[in-house]
């Protein structure tokens, strides 16, 4: 086992961040399926997909009006006459021929653009009387109207692989008429628990026991990021059962192990993965909450994804500690395991409504409320009672993000946010 650090070696947030976004970039995805559309809906795609026609595939009006030439309109009023109608979905050959000078088309949101028309006028500039109608504003060419191919071209890339499926790119997928997509079958996570104090949601605690949260909200969590959690009984503070709780969490994509990381006489897990050899690439960081939190590597037998073994990550007990460290360390590498395409961690600003006083060193990541309407969002700190207190952070929508050279920040300042 590496020495374990001590506090001068133990990483900043961001160096800790960027280590494991460097494991997680030489990660490759897991197995692929093909499923039915729907059921693709917030999975990975594994393959391109790629238009099947120009988008749209004819020039498109934008607007309830009259299909015109730009240079008919150019002096008001102008008085042109109606040669026939175009609806969306109207047949082509229904459409005019092509507009003369002069001349004008109704047309509907949505429906072709005749030949020889540049422009659509919004119905409301228009007065019409039989065959004739009146425009009283101009327009340029091109106004109102989408050309062929504007959106996508025959054959161009739609999807790319690696992008997790939301409404909008099942949305695209259908209107390429794709009923079926491949994508990457979700990794497993294993999820172990560990503590004497520790008993299931099913069973009457001691006085000295409490039940297990951390394995529901990390399964919550791994759900969301695109795995499949795998939970594990709870582990004893015994280092036998320990170890084979361990082994057999490893038989999974990741392990996700919480408790027994600190430095107490019964934090076993950090002894009992230097008995299978762990190398461990940090074991802290400098935050709060969360500043135990622990990643590694085990060597497996029987690994063919370029040797590089499972890693695993030793996320802190208490229950806020535990759904931080996995937004911030655990969530990069699951995702590289479920196929996503790297990304950065980016927070949003919000106006802080209360003064905050903390003091320096550390990376703070606490709980809060963002409310507000519209643009007047403004965030501020829930009255928890530190990374043990559940039930208040359960009410926090986000993270304010503070800086660890900042001892005071004031109401009315713009603070970074991490959404939860």
């Amino acid at each position: 086992m590496a020495a374990k650090p001590d506090n001068r070696d133990i990483p900043t947030f961001e160096e800790a961040r960027h280590l494991v976004e460097t494991h997680a970039s030489k990660l490759r995805p897991l197995q692929t399926e093909t499923v039915d559309l729907l059921e693709a809906a917030f999975r990975v795609l594994a393959e391109p997909i790629s238009a099947d026609r120009d988008i749209p595939p004819f020039p498109r009006s934008t607007r309830d009006g009259y299909a015109v030439r730009a240079s008919d309109v150019a002096k008001l009023p102008a008085i042109l006459q109606v040669i026939g109608e175009v609806r969306a979905g109207e047949a082509l050959q229904r459409i005019p021929a092509e507009l003369s000078q002069g001349q004008a088309v109704s047309i509907m949101t949505g429906a072709p653009v005749p030949k020889g028309a540049d422009a659509v006028v919004m119905v409301e500039y228009t007065s019409r009387r039989d065959e004739i109608v009146e425009i009283s504003r101009a327009v340029t060419s091109g106004e109102n109207v989408v050309a062929r191919g504007a959106e996508a071209r025959q054959n161009s890339l739609l999807l790319d692989r690696g992008l997790r499926l939301n409404d909008a790119a099942i949305a695209l997928a259908a209107s390429v008429g794709q009923s079926r997509l491949r994508v990457f079958t979700r990794p497993r996570v294993a999820v172990l628990t560990t503590g004497d104090e520790i008993v299931d949601y099913g069973e009457i605690p001691g006085p000295t026991q409490i039940r297990n949260s951390n394995s529901y909200s990390l399964a919550v969590q791994i759900r969301q990021a695109g795995g499949e959690p795998v939970l594990l009984p709870i582990a004893p503070d015994e280092a036998k059962r320990l170890r084979e709780l361990i082994e057999e969490g490893l038989q999974s994509d990741l392990l996700l192990l919480t408790g027994g990381v600190s430095m107490g006489k019964y934090d076993l897990v950090e002894p009992t993965l230097a008995q299978l050899h762990a190398e461990f690439f940090f074991t802290g960081a400098r935050i709060q909450p969360g500043r135990p939190v622990v990643f590694g590597r085990v060597q497996c037998d029987g690994l063919s994804r370029e040797n590089l073994g499972k890693y695993f990550f030793g996320l802190p007990g208490n229950p806020v500690s535990t759904m931080v460290t996995f937004e911030l360390f655990a969530r990069p590498m699951l995702e590289a395991l479920a196929g996503i395409s790297p990304r950065k961690l980016v927070f949003v600003h919000a106006r802080l409504k209360s003064e905050i006083r903390v003091k320096t060193g550390l990376k703070r990541f606490l709980p809060a409320l963002l409310s507000g309407e519209f643009e007047n969002a403004e965030v501020e700190l829930v009255a928890w009672q530190g990374s043990g207190d559940l039930a208040r952070t359960a009410r926090a929508n986000c993270y304010v993000v503070i800086p660890p050279d900042r001892e005071r920040i004031a109401a009315g300042e713009f603070v970074p946010v991490m959404m939860r």
